[in-house]
């Protein structure tokens, strides 16, 4: 094509189509122009336009194709610009080479928003990069909000717009699930797992490269959309992390209108050399951290789609559940119990019946039937049985969530089973209880699924699944219900800091320096000196106090304990001396004489239990927050969590929950509590410090020693490595 230089209708400026953030031009235009049409069915060129066309396209839609009359009955234009009517969408599907100048003819033309399907851009290498960052000027230039390139395409099915700007096979059903991906070819595999389950969507798209619109700018577009209830997320990068965590917070909790989002992320990053001599950098590897930012932000990750659409389908059609306490009504005893073992390692719990709800059961039930639960109606069951078991279970104030299990059986009636489970779905709608049905098997119960789906009652292939959802819906609702606590600032010292780090060059401080900073923090640091002679050192224990520490100082050692750098529990400056000597002798034969700057004397800490504390700063969350077990095994258990600075009050009390070992923190066996309250005001100076200096790329308290609650908390060993950008 050429290009056309003046344009035929005045394009308005850059900030009317910033309304919405600019996305209602694609997802409510009211008309669509498509760039690169072909006449031949089953391109993608052409199935774009006939699908905006089958979908029954609330508005007018043109076909720009070069030297063709007409696509599929409508006339055809060689340009945008000679299209005589406004348009606010152009999608454009000519090669990667032409999209540039096409582009460019639609912000002369005025247009608000694009789509770019078309490939041959980031994703090929150099020059195709090079053309996607010219897209990316043109559109910026005409204030064009732009989704690709590279995608599938985008879809809202509202009646006063339906529209399918996409080469899927067909249009989803309208539903209450929005649907965000980078891959366009999962995108298609999605569509059609969602209709074979009846699953509909309000808005679906693929965003591809990301060269504009973000799952950042989608997740702030659907924040105020009236017709999603779930946001579901495919993502393989993420590039603004901190913005993320904004938006997901509001949305799944914090704003006016919570909505919850479910999360796939593909895709691993190998930590980086330099974090390899860290405990902290090594364990924070960035699926890592993603999936505690997840938790951060209130984001519900999953491993699969099935997975995702499992739990999608009861947050959007179903009540949040109350609690974790859930009945199981089952016509085989098997599934039952596979249904119970489930429920208690996903941390749910069977509801204990109440005498009238079991007095229900017993006269409306046969004398072979188990009126506890998992309540089993027997094999013979037909519909009347499962109704008066689910009313009774129903009425019950002690049953939050309801899973119905059917095997089929000869004499199972499944398609009335199916629709009495829906007749008591409505009965109850105002109980706010949550439904689910396990129909085990494939072609015998297909036909009651099919009823089950269609009247958005959630369905599990195994009861397993079910509780899998069960437990995320209970999990959202904890997030919902948590106490939101306040961004912590502590008094320290900050230019005492400052004076240390800021001139500071990369690499790591010395071990005074690091607890100069500490201590600067407010941190729980030892009264400890720097000795450069035995005398010294025998001078500062006897100031310090018996029984004390001694530890090496040398840039060129990093763990101390490997080279015998490390002395505990010297009582006399006997010992001291000796000590001293028997230390020097070890460390020179490793590092020479010059790169051995004396030794810290440090107080001996009391016992207690030990933690990590750390910080790393990932290449897209920035600074991350790090706490697990301690000493020597941390590596090795990898029981540790993140979150990214800054860290609320509420973060930091949930890192230590989040911990297996937790439970040694809060007293075994008779043991004391250790004092949480030290750890969490460790984690909130930690996250201050990393916020307040971006030139910390390191650090890690290993280990902070925490005493009986009340007692506090001691640092014995910090490192910290500095690299400005």
């Amino acid at each position: 094509m050429s290009a056309v230089s003046q344009s035929t209708t005045q394009h308005e400026p850059p900030a009317a189509a910033a309304k919405a953030g600019g996305l209602d031009a694609i997802f409510r235009p009211k008309s669509v122009a498509v760039l690169g049409v072909t006449n031949t069915p089953g391109t993608v060129p052409h199935d774009i336009f006939t699908n905006l066309l089958a979908g029954r396209f609330n508005g007018a839609v043109y076909p720009v194709a070069p030297r063709k009359r007409h696509i599929a009955g409508v006339r055809a234009y060689d340009y945008v610009l000679e299209i005589p009517d406004p348009v606010d969408l152009a999608v454009l599907v000519f090669p990667g080479r032409v999209c540039e100048l096409a582009l460019e003819q639609c912000g002369q033309k005025g247009i608000k928003a694009a789509i770019i399907i078309s490939a041959g851009f980031r994703e090929v290498g150099e020059a195709g990069l090079a053309r996607e960052q010219e897209i990316k000027r043109i559109a910026a230039k005409y204030g064009m909000r732009l989704i690709g390139p590279n995608c599938l395409g985008a879809i809202n099915t509202e009646d006063d717009v339906r529209l399918n700007a996409s080469f899927a096979r067909a249009m989803p059903d309208s539903g209450k699930i929005a649907f965000i991906s980078q891959s366009g070819a999962l995108c298609t595999a999605v569509l059609d797992y969602a209709q074979g389950k009846h699953i509909g969507f309000s808005k679906f798209v693929s965003l591809g490269n990301k060269a504009d619109i973000t799952e950042v700018d989608m997740l702030e577009y659907l924040a105020d959309d009236p017709r999603t209830s779930v946001i579901l997320m495919y993502l393989e990068e993420i590039r603004d992390g901190k913005r993320l965590i904004d938006i997901a917070r509001h949305i799944t909790g914090e704003g006016a209108n919570p909505k919850p989002i479910l999360a796939i992320k593909g895709g691993r990053t190998a930590a980086g050399a330099a974090a390899a001599q860290s405990h902290t950098g090594a364990l924070a590897a960035s699926d890592v951290v993603c999936d505690a930012v997840f938790r951060q932000a209130g984001i519900i990750r999953s491993k699969s789609i099935e997975e995702m659409f499992n739990t999608a389908q009861l947050l959007a059609y179903q009540p949040l559940p109350r609690g974790n306490r859930i009945a199981i009504v089952t016509n085989a005893g098997g599934p039952g119990v596979m249904a119970t073992d489930a429920a208690i390692e996903r941390r749910l719990s069977l509801a204990k019946l109440a005498p009238d709800t079991t007095a229900k059961l017993k006269k409306d039930l046969p004398p072979t039937a188990n009126l506890n639960n998992p309540i089993d109606v027997i094999g013979d069951a037909r519909d009347d049985r499962y109704v008066a078991a689910l009313q009774a279970v129903f009425d019950d104030p002690a049953v939050d969530q309801v899973l119905v299990i059917l095997t089929p059986q000869s004499m199972t009636n499944i398609t009335a089973i199916a629709s009495a489970v829906c007749n008591i779905k409505d009965r109850y709608a105002e109980s706010g209880k949550t439904l689910l049905c396990s129909f085990m098997g494939a072609k015998d119960v297909a036909p009651g699924i099919d009823i089950l789906q269609k009247h958005g009652i959630p369905h599990y292939v195994l009861p397993e699944w079910a509780c899998d959802a069960m437990e995320d819906a209970v999990r959202y609702r904890n997030w919902l219900n948590r106490s939101c606590t306040e961004l912590p600032r502590f008094e320290v010292n900050c230019p005492r800091a400052a004076g240390i780090l800021d001139p500071a060059p990369d690499g790591y401080l010395s071990e005074p320096q690091a607890l100069d900073v500490l201590s600067a923090y407010g941190f729980p640091v030892p009264e400890y000196r720097l000795a450069r002679a035995a005398d010294e050192a025998v001078s500062a224990a006897e100031r310090i106090g018996y029984p004390v520490v001694l530890r090496i100082v040398s840039p060129k050692i990093i763990h101390k304990f490997d080279v015998k750098g490390v002395i505990l529990d010297l009582k006399s400056a006997a010992e001291v001396r000796s000590a001293w000597a028997a230390m020097m002798d070890a460390v020179r034969s490793h590092v020479s004489a010059s790169d051995v700057h004396g030794a810290i004397v440090r107080r001996m800490i009391p016992s207690g239990k030990e933690v990590i504390l750390g910080v790393s700063r990932d290449p897209v969350f920035g600074h991350v927050v790090m706490l697990g077990l301690g000493g020597i095994y941390v590596e090795a258990f990898r029981d540790v969590t993140f979150r990214v600075v800054p860290i609320r009050e509420g973060d930091a009390a949930q890192m230590i929950e989040d911990l297996r070992t937790g439970v040694v923190l809060k007293g075994l066996r008779g043991e004391k509590t250790s004092d949480l309250g030290a750890i969490r005001d460790a984690l909130g100076r930690l996250s201050q410090l990393a916020a307040d200096f971006p030139q910390i790329a390191e650090l890690d308290i290993n280990p902070l020693i925490v005493h009986p609650a009340g007692e506090g908390a001691h640092i014995a060993d910090v490192r910290i490595r500095l690299e400005k950008r």
